[in-house]
């Protein structure tokens, strides 16, 4: 390994950080909201909102995090997004009521969406053409990478707050579990701030500031002399072809020129969220619970999904370079739709009877006299089941003891139930996961990628919100057998669309792709 590619992949890995702390930053909260939900008393809307408060003001950051890149730098927003992560984790663990809790998690979501969007926008500036993909997709590493961490983070704390070890009870981690949970975000944060000072700015970025020598500077470190002083020209004559025209702003976008890149961009970002990743990651302890396999199995299995997630975007990241955007994307979106239709066959076999045994070992706070009244009763589905026995109960004693009540009663799959998130994870993080931000890093061009990238970005994350924000709804309103077989038809109506318009992008320059898809 040479000098330059040892420097690049050391800043890649560095700036790629920032998707460490968003991934872990929105993947936390998973192991949560079973715990704030009882001790702020909140409704399956307010349980929402505390997940996807995160993706409502990342969604605001991805609107201005690209422009105000271009003004500033890339590096200079990517360090503000730092002390964001801190705040917020800080914020977060201290917080006494759920309006400040949700407030901590969206000054989060401000750091997420800058990180989200520079992040790889920086790295796809600085690499060479021929490891772009596998250089950009660090950052969907770091995001998988964060996203594991906050699994076992959460599973190891509630581990240790059920022990008898003296550290661990003075610690009160057994009473402030989900405060540690999110507070433990403090420590990267501070990491990634201090990295930081060592990485260059982007060196299109000081190109476009006129600082020809300062970018030669860094493209030398990167690619050796030779080739930095051929790409700062290419770079340099893309910029000059665009010097004539006017600054560009969001009607650059819908240019007609725009129309191919753009659908592309718009595309791929809604499908990446609207298959449900997100209700799998940043909910998984809740869907494992509801198999009625009881918390501590739950989160272990948080873990393992976690676990396959960075195994199989490692194999994204050695296959992106090799075999290109179009084949991973294809393969995986058909490992997406079979997952989650697998998922909601799983859940369609479910049935829930209390029998007399099941119905003794129910906490003693359940009314015995309202509860026989269900006695070895089946049900077809989890909101059939809820129903009833909400109302022979009472809905607020069915809310506190719906864990217990479901892993009485409940008889399903639960092997194929974890089957078919498993594979859900690996397709995911094998294709669109980490696909998606390397093509957008390379679709757009110089003059208007980091308006661009937002633009595209603050698409994909307000369906990530929306996502988000309506799952526990749906899981209540429309059970999990509908909600799952939703995510499945949207996946296969998605990846018919994707593959007809993509085209391949891999091993070409960034100016070159720009020639070929950016006409007029």
């Amino acid at each position: 390994m040479t000098q330059h590619v040892r420097f690049s992949i050391t800043i890649a890995l560095i700036v790629a950080l920032g998707g460490f702390l968003m991934g872990f930053d929105a993947s936390v909260i998973s192991g949560v909201v079973s715990f704030i939900e009882t001790e702020f008393e909140l409704s399956k809307l307010e349980l929402g909102w505390t997940v996807s408060s995160l993706a409502f003001t990342a969604t605001l950051a991805m609107m201005v995090a690209g422009p105000i890149s271009d003004r500033i730098g890339r590096r200079s927003v990517l360090t503000v997004a730092a002390v964001l992560f801190a705040i917020s984790a800080i914020l977060s663990a201290v917080a006494p009521t759920f309006a400040l809790l949700v407030i901590a998690r969206m000054i989060g979501g401000l750091g997420v969406g800058a990180a989200l969007i520079i992040a790889p926008m920086y790295i796809a500036e600085i690499a060479p053409a021929e490891t772009r993909g596998r250089l950009v997709s660090f950052n969907q590493l770091n995001i998988v990478i964060g996203i594991s961490a906050a699994f076992f983070s959460n599973y190891l704390i509630l581990t240790l707050g059920e022990s008898d070890l003296a550290w661990a009870a003075l610690l009160r981690l057994g009473e402030w579990n989900w405060r540690w949970m999110l507070g433990v975000e403090a420590l990267p944060a501070v990491l990634y701030f201090l990295a930081l000072l060592l990485v260059p700015e982007s060196p299109r970025w000081l190109a476009m500031q006129g600082n020809d020598s300062a970018a030669l500077a860094v493209l030398e470190k990167v690619s050796g002399p030779d080739k930095a002083a051929a790409e700062l020209r290419e770079v340099r004559k893309s910029l000059d072809e665009e010097s004539g025209r006017a600054k560009a702003s969001l009607r650059d976008l819908f240019h007609p020129s725009m129309k191919l890149v753009l659908t592309i961009g718009v595309s791929v970002g809604i499908l990446q969220q609207i298959t449900g990743i997100n209700s799998v990651l940043f909910y998984s302890p809740m869907i494992f619970q509801r198999t009625g396999i009881g918390t501590d199995a739950a989160f272990m299995q948080a873990v393992i999904v976690g676990l396959v997630n960075l195994v199989f975007t490692l194999v994204a990241i050695a296959l992106v370079d090799r075999l290109g955007r179009r084949p991973l994307l294809g393969f995986g979106l058909t490992g997406i739709a079979v997952g989650m239709l697998t998922l909601a066959y799983g859940f369609g076999t479910e049935t829930y009877t209390l029998d007399r045994a099941a119905i003794d070992a129910l906490p003693v706070e359940i009314d015995r006299a309202q509860i026989a009244t269900v006695v070895d009763e089946t049900f077809q589905s989890d909101v059939e089941f809820r129903d009833t026995v909400s109302s022979a109960i009472g809905p607020e004693n069915y809310s506190k003891h719906e864990s217990a009540l479901v892993n009485s009663a409940i008889d399903v799959n639960s092997a194929l139930v974890l089957v078919g998130i498993l594979g859900f994870i690996a397709s995911f993080a094998v294709s669109i996961g980490p696909v998606m931000w390397v093509l957008f890093s390379e679709l757009f061009p110089n003059r208007v990628r980091g308006m661009a990238i937002s633009f595209v970005g603050l698409i994909n994350s307000t369906v990530a919100f929306l996502v988000q924000l309506v799952f526990p709804w749906e899981l209540e309103n429309l059970g999990n057998t509908n909600t799952f077989l939703i995510y499945g038809i949207t996946a296969v109506v998605g990846m018919v669309f994707v593959m007809r318009i993509l085209p391949e992008t891999r091993g070409r320059s960034l100016e070159e792709l720009e020639r070929e898809l950016v006409r007029g």
